[in-house]
């Protein structure tokens, strides 16, 4: 297993769900993530909601992504665990609004100081399979 197999699975299942912290208390959210690419996971929201203050004052974060096969054993989820920066880069804020159209009846436009892009820059990330289920320990690891 390598990074590119973990790009893979993320960009073909985008619905996924995102846990930070608030204090102590764990929050997790269903989320629909933007892209992956060598660079990380790419995801955005919005500055008054509570998962940017969560990130702000926490960038570390675990997300999962599953897919269910048509047999109860084709089943896979990927774990994500790592920390996020926030983007700055105006060019990627219109790309996302233009790839995104629904974000025009959220935000202003791609200049809005409202719309935040964010992404998991480094972590790990594994598989899990019933195949795997009680071995955990034993699940293989990618480091990015």
């Amino acid at each position: 297993m390598d990074l590119r197999e973990v790009i893979e699975f993320a960009n073909k299942n985008q619905v996924c769900y995102v846990a930070t912290s608030e204090g102590d208390q764990p929050r997790v959210r269903g989320f629909l993530m933007w892209f992956a690419d060598e660079t990380g996971f790419y995801f955005h929201t919005g500055v008054p909601k509570r998962i940017y203050r969560q990130l702000v004052n926490n960038p570390k974060v675990e997300v999962c992504f599953f897919t269910q096969g048509a047999a109860e054993r084709a089943e896979r989820m990927l774990r994500v665990t790592g920390k996020v920066k926030f983007v700055d880069d105006p060019g990627l804020k219109k790309r996302l609004v233009e790839e995104r159209p629904f974000l025009k009846a959220i935000v202003s436009g791609d200049d809005d100081p409202n719309l935040v892009i964010f992404r998991i820059y480094s972590g790990e990330a594994r598989f899990w399979t019933m195949e795997n289920n009680m071995r955990e320990n034993e699940v293989e690891v990618v480091h990015f």
